[in-house]
Order: structure tokens, then C-alpha cells, then sequence
């Protein structure tokens, strides 16, 4: 019997056709994806109140239309942590769900296996943000397993270099020693100055003249930034603009809190980093992009499997 003569069988033909229709069936009438959203308005509301606090006016339709997105994605995370059953295995959920037993003082005489299985059974994982965030957590780390980011060549290091110079560059540093004349004794500093010219006092003696100045009176090595925050901004740009040299006073500088007749003992100039020194920073910065890119990359594609509703 040839082979073609087998094949003509109605059990061939009927599980054949069983087959075909099974698969037209999968195509015609695919599985339902999960659904993800929409937002309710409260959340919503609760997203435009978060902007709201850290600049001061309501996001622009485009801003709040990214931040609902990022949310969603939030939920899709969550929601496939759970299909994946990670709440079962981790100890931070694990010692979470106790901590919400003990505090709804439930589960008493039982023991922690027995309270962690019934705050399973209560749902509680659902509702707590901090297990939310947990469970984003491990998924962000599994989909970084599974899709590692590329790690930055040394090509990449150089054009991050070459593109940030200016931003990198390093800032002036001052040496400076002071005396300090507060808001009342500001009549008086005309005349010690004078006196500490004509005497030649050095930065020790002169001290003695000094109003109290609790932030101190000799500064090493202060950028710019640095002597601000212990002086004021005003400070800083009048010492700058004073053009200072090493071993000279200059002033007086006027600050936020009075005046100051100043000693420089050393200034560095401003200058450009070198790459030895920024590489640390420089391969830090690019590593995290890489890592973030990577991972909306492999939520993008997560996003796919799920119906994701705004």
C-alpha cells in the first residue's frame, strides 16, 4: 500500500480537520488579553496633586498624559508579579503582611505562617503600596535578567565627556580667613581694618577684632557653592569680582549678615576635568541610562501582552 493510499483514511481527515479548526479557532478568536486601567479619577487627581506639590502648578495635558502611562506600567508590573506568584517568595512582602496583621490586631495565637497565609487570604497584598512597590521592584529586576542593558564602550565614555566638558568642568577653590563685623559693629570696621593694615596683623591677631561668626573663620579649599551656602550668594560675588590674589586682604566684602574683611592664602583656578577623574561619574551616568532604556524597552514590549486602557 503506498504512502498516499495510508493518508486516505477518514480518522486521518478528521483529526486533521480537528487540528486545523483548532488553530482558526486561536487566530479568529484569540484569548483575551488582561486588562490594565483606566485610571480612576481619584488617582488621576492624586498624580496632578504629586506635580502640583513639587512645582508648583498642574501639569499640561502631555505631562499628565506620560504620568498616567507611567502609572499604568506600574500596574501592568504589579499585575504580572502576580501572575508570577513573586509574593509568595519574598520575605519584604512576607514580613509586610505580619506588620499589617499586628497592626489590624488579627491572627492572634496563631503563628506567623498561619497570619501570613490568612492575610493571603484577605487580600491584603492587593492594597498596600508598599508591597506594590516591592513587587515592581523584582520585576524591574527580572526583566533587567532577562533583557541586560548594554554595557557603555569606551567610545560612549569619550562623547559623554566630550558633550558634558563644560558641565563638568571643575569650579575655583578659595582658601580664605575672615573678620567678620556684624550689622552693629559696621561702623567700627573702617577702623579696624585701617588698623590691621597699619600694624600688619596677620589673620591669627586679626581675629581678635572679629564679631563671633558661628559658621567659623577659616575656610580650605571652598568652591563657589561651598562659600555660599556659609555666606550668602552676595558674598561669593563680591569676593569674585574683587579678583583676590594669594597672600592679600581684600575688602570689605559685604555678605547676607554684615561685613568681612577677608585674607586669601591660596586660590586655584577654574579649569577643565580630565577624564580620570570623571570616569567613575561619567560610566555611573551611563550605566543607569543604559539600564532605564533598557527597561522601558522591555516594558514596551510587556505592554503588548496586555490591554493597557487609559
Amino acid at each position: 500500500m503506498s504512502f498516499l493510499a495510508r493518508l486516505n483514511r477518514p480518522w486521518i481527515h478528521f483529526i486533521a480537520l480537528g487540528y486545523l479548526l483548532y488553530y482558526l479557532q486561536g487566530v479568529i478568536f484569540p484569548e483575551p488579553r488582561p486588562v490594565i486601567g483606566p485610571l480612576g479619577e481619584a488617582r488621576i487627581e492624586a498624580l496632578q496633586q504629586q506635580w502640583f506639590a513639587s512645582t508648583g502648578r498642574l501639569p499640561d495635558p502631555e505631562q499628565l498624559d506620560r504620568m498616567v502611562t507611567a502609572e499604568l506600567d506600574r500596574d501592568m508590573l504589579f499585575q504580572r508579579a502576580l501572575e508570577l506568584k513573586l509574593h509568595l517568595y519574598d520575605t519584604v512582602v512576607y514580613q509586610r503582611l505580619l506588620l499589617n496583621m499586628s497592626f489590624l490586631q488579627m491572627g492572634e495565637g496563631k503563628t506567623e505562617q498561619e497570619r501570613y497565609e490568612q492575610a493571603l487570604e484577605m487580600r491584603l497584598h492587593l492594597g498596600d503600596e508598599v508591597v506594590k512597590r516591592r513587587l515592581i521592584q523584582v520585576m524591574e529586576q527580572l526583566l533587567l535578567g532577562y533583557y541586560p542593558p548594554v554595557p557603555p564602550t569606551e567610545a560612549d565614555l569619550l562623547a559623554e565627556f566630550e558633550s558634558r566638558r563644560e558641565e563638568l568642568r571643575r569650579p575655583p577653590r578659595y582658601s580664605i580667613e575672615h573678620v567678620y563685623f556684624n550689622a552693629a559693629r559696621e561702623p567700627e570696621a573702617e577702623a579696624a581694618i585701617a588698623r590691621i593694615v597699619q600694624e600688619q596683623l596677620d589673620p591669627a591677631a586679626a581675629l581678635e577684632l572679629s564679631s563671633p561668626f558661628l559658621p567659623g573663620y577659616r575656610f580650605t579649599r571652598q568652591s563657589p557653592d561651598q562659600l555660599a551656602r556659609q555666606f550668602g550668594s552676595e558674598f561669593v560675588s563680591n569676593l569674585q569680582a574683587a579678583d583676590p590674589q594669594p597672600g592679600s586682604w581684600v575688602g570689605p566684602i559685604r555678605s547676607t549678615y554684615g561685613l568681612h574683611y577677608v585674607w586669601v592664602s591660596e586660590v586655584e583656578p577654574g579649569r577643565d576635568a580630565t577624564l580620570e577623574e570623571v570616569r567613575e561619574q561619567l560610566m555611573r551616568d551611563l550605566q543607569s541610562r543604559a539600564s532605564a532604556a533598557a527597561l522601558q524597552a522591555s516594558i514596551d514590549t510587556m505592554r503588548e501582552q496586555y490591554e493597557v486602557r487609559k
